[in-house]
């Protein structure tokens, strides 16, 4: 098929106060948010519930025909394991138990991505951090597509390849451009994954088993519920970092949607989102953002212009200083030559 997608590489860009800038602005005068910055402990009972309905869902579809185990993986188990997924976000952020109980919180994480099948949980609250703290920084914001995903997935089919795809991207992303040194809670993580991953295969079947697994893929994949992934910072409307959404399936991913102020104040848990959004409405109405992910998607594989490249990225600080005192030095020589 031949190559449409008109971006050759990401938009560079030479500033990462995005979001603080308005934080800061915000805060000033509206400093009643700040009293949003608590845990919300009620995440503790709504994740275990998903956790419970999942695992019930693993029971009823170990007898069912393989195209009603691959059905229901989609319309059933890939809303509820990416509502689960967007959990363990909500968990790595240490909203459940505070950020007092930290170590609940990595623990509770575990706990909820046993349905998921895949172990992430805890990856995810490593890499996430650097998501937020160095977002758009080249090599670091694991967020952003590899340059081979950006080269090769550009023409519309395989686009649609590379969003059916994603989840395996997304976990082997951060193996090609910033492993980390696995923690031991990784390895608790991957063992009582995997651990339990053998007890659903040996207690319930192979159809089980596979209902959880294509849950995880489908979920994240060619699902209207994942077009979060592409809508929270692919430039699809306008030359813009982040990007918010405010739709009804934000009832099922904790207000995920609400991205500009999830980023404006990471510490305040979704739930509490659109309060944000309400009280500091001047800030965030006037900003372009998405009413469909189904749109959203559709739009990223047919649009020409729009590729994995499409977003904005920048050279990490210390390598920008580098840079700059790179170039004073030369400037530094060619006036002493001149002179």
């Amino acid at each position: 098929m031949r190559k449409d997608a008109s971006l050759e590489d990401s938009e560079w860009v030479y500033t990462d106060r995005w979001h603080s800038d308005r934080r800061r602005e915000i805060l000033a005068k509206y400093p009643e948010i700040k009293s949003l910055m608590k845990p919300d402990p009620n995440l503790i009972w709504i994740i275990t519930m998903m956790l419970l309905v999942q695992l019930a869902s693993f029971y009823l579809v170990k007898d069912l025909q393989w195209k009603w185990v691959i059905f229901c993986a989609y319309v059933f188990g890939g809303s509820i394991n990416y509502s689960l997924v967007i959990g363990s976000h909500e968990i790595s952020h240490n909203f459940p138990f505070g950020h007092h109980r930290a170590l609940w919180n990595r623990w509770f994480g575990i706990f909820a991505n046993l349905p998921i099948g895949v172990p992430f949980s805890i990856s995810l609250k490593r890499y996430h951090m650097d998501h937020h703290r160095y977002l758009g920084a080249d090599g670091i914001d694991m967020g952003i597509p590899h340059d081979l995903e950006g080269w090769f997935f550009c023409t519309t089919f395989r686009k649609l390849v590379w969003i059916a795809f994603q989840p395996l991207f997304i976990i082997f992303r951060p193996l090609l451009i910033n492993p980390k040194p696995i923690s031991y809670l990784e390895i608790i993580n991957a063992v009582v994954q995997i651990t339990f991953d053998i007890m659903v295969y040996y207690v319930l079947g192979i159809k089980s088993l596979v209902y959880m697994l294509a849950a995880f893929v489908l979920g994240l994949g060619l699902h209207p519920i994942s077009g979060s992934l592409i809508g929270d910072h692919f430039m699809s409307l306008k030359e813009q970092k982040t990007y918010s959404y405010y739709g009804p399936l934000n009832l099922l991913t904790f207000n995920v949607g609400y991205h500009n102020e999830h980023h404006d104040f990471p510490n305040i848990p979704g739930k509490d989102l659109p309060l944000v959004k309400k009280m500091a409405g001047e800030y965030y109405d006037k900003l372009p953002h998405h009413i469909s992910w189904v749109k959203v998607l559709y739009d990223f594989v047919t649009d020409n212009t729009i590729s994995p490249y499409s977003r904005m990225k920048r050279l990490p600080k210390k390598e920008i200083a580098f840079r700059a005192n790179t170039v004073r030095a030369k400037e530094k020589s060619a006036k002493m030559f001149n002179c």
